[in-house]
């Protein structure tokens, strides 16, 4: 008789991919994820409406590698959306996250997970990062090692793309909150509802990850993402018992679109490190 022993990875890896496939960065942040020292994940991208090759660039990618499973929105539906389909699918115990234009160094995955499974008491992981663009690196942001509530208040303590959770972590949280306000915030408003619920996370003191962030364009948001963020700021304040002492800093993206772009991008520069 034959049995049939299912895989399960211990790891899920989830994307968002929207017009990604003319990226010049494509095939080199793929491979940053597939070519991992640790190979006991799945790698789920999902395209979120794309118009251009994505889809048939990802379509490419699964067939090289049995890892990768692909899913596809009929329309745009926006990150939060997108990520918690991957989330729907996803077997793995822990979820890790990279954007479709960064780069994760090679054994990231294993120091995230090391990390996780010798510190129970916390819920998610992630690290310093690189700052690149098209012109090389040029710089490198540090955060605390373990943020508190208050480490939101100026701004998020965590890149995104550098985190990997327990995955009853995301379940706690209800996954990601599908809203007007949070297509662009997604990932702020995630981890304040995460620390809402009593859990708390972690940066690892080393760069892990390579973030994708122009110089030239650093300080340029539209007015009217600034607006969602006051939203996403009164109520993941509130939950986190920061009001009505914060409500200044709820209003800091109002304050912040107002300043000219040359003076916000010399601020900017002051919490990075050049290299």
């Amino acid at each position: 008789m034959n049995y049939i022993v299912e895989y399960t990875p211990c790891l899920s890896v989830i994307m968002g991919a929207f017009n990604i496939g003319r990226l010049a960065i494509f095939d080199q942040a793929m491979r940053s994820i597939l070519d991992q020292t640790m190979r006991n994940f799945e790698f789920i991208i999902c395209d979120d409406g794309s118009t251009d090759n994505t889809w048939e660039k990802l379509t490419e990618l699964a067939r090289l590698d049995d890892r990768v499973r692909l899913l596809r929105n009929n329309q745009n539906e926006g990150l939060a959306a997108t990520l918690n389909r991957c989330l729907a699918v996803a077997r793995g115990q822990f979820i890790a996250r990279q954007d479709a234009d960064d780069l994760s160094v090679p054994d990231r995955f294993q120091q995230e997970l090391d990390f996780l499974r010798v510190n129970p008491e916390i819920a998610f992981v992630g690290s310093n990062v690189v700052l690149w663009d098209q012109y090389g690196d040029w710089g490198r942001r540090v955060f605390p090692e373990y943020p508190g509530p208050k480490d939101f208040l100026f701004s998020m303590p965590y890149v995104h793309g550098a985190l990997m959770f327990r995955r009853n972590t995301l379940d706690i949280a209800g996954g990601y909150r599908v809203a007007k306000e949070t297509r662009r915030a997604e990932d702020y408003d995630l981890l304040m509802r995460i620390y809402a619920n009593g859990l708390r996370g972690a940066n690892l003191q080393t760069e892990l990850y390579r973030f994708c962030e122009d110089e030239a364009a650093m300080g340029r948001r539209k007015y009217r993402y600034r607006v969602d963020d006051v939203i996403i700021r009164w109520k993941g304040f509130s939950a986190l018992g920061l009001l009505p002492g914060a409500f200044p800093y709820v209003l800091k993206p109002l304050v912040v679109g107002l300043i000219p772009r040359k003076l916000l991008r010399r601020l900017k520069a002051r919490r990075i490190y050049k290299m």
